[in-house]
C-alpha cells in the first residue's frame, strides 16, 4: 500500500509499503494507513487477488449515498455491471480492525469492486495495474452516472445482455494494459 500522508498523484516506487497480515510494515519506510485491514483481509480471502485499491472516490461516494445501482450509462460501467456492484454498509467509519476488514472482503465476495457506502470504494486485481485501472474506471463510471443524473436522470442505459457482450471487446487485457501504459507515460 502507499505510505500515509501522501496523495495518489505523489506516489512513486519508494512510497509503496509491504504490510503483513498483522499490520506491521515489512518492506519500505513510512507510516502505513490506518485502514490496512481492508487490504490484508481481502488478500487473505481472495487468492486470485494480488493488489487492492481503496479510495474515498467522490463519485463512488455519491452513487453509494444516493442508494442507486450503478447503471451502464458508459463503457466504463460495463466492466462492473451486470451483476450489480456489491455494497459494504456495516459502517461508514474508517475500517481499522481485521473484523471490519473481513466484513468488507465478505461484501466484495468474488467481484472486481465494491462500493463502501458513505465512505468510498475498493477495487481488486491480479496485480497493481489491474486494481488501479479498475479503481479509476469505477470512479469514472460513477462520475458518468452522476452527470447523467444531473442532466435530467438516468433514462437509458445499456441492457445486461449488451453490457456483457461489450465487456470482452471493450475491456480486454490488452486494452487494460494500454490504459496502464498511458498512466505510466503521464508520470514522466
Amino acid at each position: 500500500m502507499k505510505r500515509s500522508a501522501i496523495g495518489f498523484e505523489e506516489v512513486d516506487e519508494d512510497d509503496v509499503l509491504l504490510v503483513g497480515f498483522d499490520g506491521e510494515v515489512i518492506v519500505g519506510e513510512g507510516r502505513r494507513h490506518a485502514e490496512w485491514p481492508i487490504h490484508t483481509e481481502i488478500l487473505r480471502s481472495r487468492p486470485d487477488v494480488g493488489a487492492v485499491v481503496h479510495s474515498h472516490a467522490p463519485h463512488c461516494i455519491a452513487i453509494g449515498a444516493a442508494d442507486q445501482p450503478l447503471r451502464p450509462v458508459s463503457h466504463a460501467a460495463t466492466l462492473f455491471v451486470p451483476p450489480e456492484v456489491p455494497r459494504f454498509s456495516k459502517t461508514s467509519d474508517l475500517v481499522v480492525t481485521t473484523e471490519m476488514g473481513a466484513a468488507v472482503a465478505q461484501s466484495l465476495a468474488d467481484s472486481p469492486a465494491a462500493m463502501m457506502i458513505n465512505h468510498g470504494m475498493v477495487a481488486v486485481g491480479v496485480d497493481v495495474p489491474a486494481a488501479v485501472i479498475r479503481a479509476i474506471l469505477l470512479e469514472k463510471a460513477c462520475e458518468h452516472q452522476v452527470l447523467t443524473t444531473a442532466a435530467g436522470g438516468v433514462e437509458l442505459w445499456t441492457g445486461d445482455e449488451a453490457a456483457l457482450a461489450k465487456r470482452p471487446a471493450t475491456w480486454s487485457d490488452a486494452h487494460l494494459q494500454q490504459l496502464w501504459a498511458y498512466l505510466v507515460r503521464r508520470l514522466s
